[in-house]
């Protein structure tokens, strides 16, 4: 048997509520989102109907709190990540597991126009961990951004 696997996920949705942002005991950052993505699919009359996706993201680090100050319910966003399963006990002593999304690198899709800080437009200031491409703006925050990171 092959010891090789796989696990990496690729997401491009809107946000269907706010960013949560919350600080570890350790002090690191988390931020929790929720992204909504549509597949379609053909009814048996053909006609083609659209059916929403939730998956819920973690995103850790400076770029929880990058996330969480520049998107909002609603951002267009890609997550490229991994899955990560997990199981826990409730007080009634049932097992639950989830299954979530542990985000790598977040691009934010939207136009300068459309994210905004407290009211302000955003302007990408270099050294901020924000990378522009060209005329298209692609704005992204990932583990270990560095500056000469080229966004695609």
């Amino acid at each position: 048997m092959s010891s090789f696997t796989i696990n990496r996920v690729v997401l491009v949705g809107r946000l269907t509520k706010d960013p949560e942002l919350r600080t570890l005991p350790s002090g690191l950052s988390v931020c929790g989102l929720r992204i909504a993505c549509n597949s379609t699919r053909r009814s048996p009359d053909g006609d083609f109907t659209e059916k929403p996706n939730y998956f819920d993201v973690s995103v850790y680090g400076a770029s929880a709190e990058n996330v969480s100050r520049y998107t909002h319910k609603g951002s267009r966003v890609a997550v490229d990540g991994r899955l990560e399963w997990r199981e826990w006990e409730t007080s009634e002593q049932q097992k639950r597991q989830a299954v979530s999304v542990v985000a790598d690198t977040v691009l934010f899709l939207d136009s300068p126009g459309e994210r905004s800080e407290a009211g302000r437009q955003l302007d990408g200031e270099p050294g901020d961990g924000l990378e522009a491409d060209g005329d298209h703006e692609l704005v992204g925050v990932g583990a270990g951004a560095e500056d000469d990171d080229l966004v695609f």
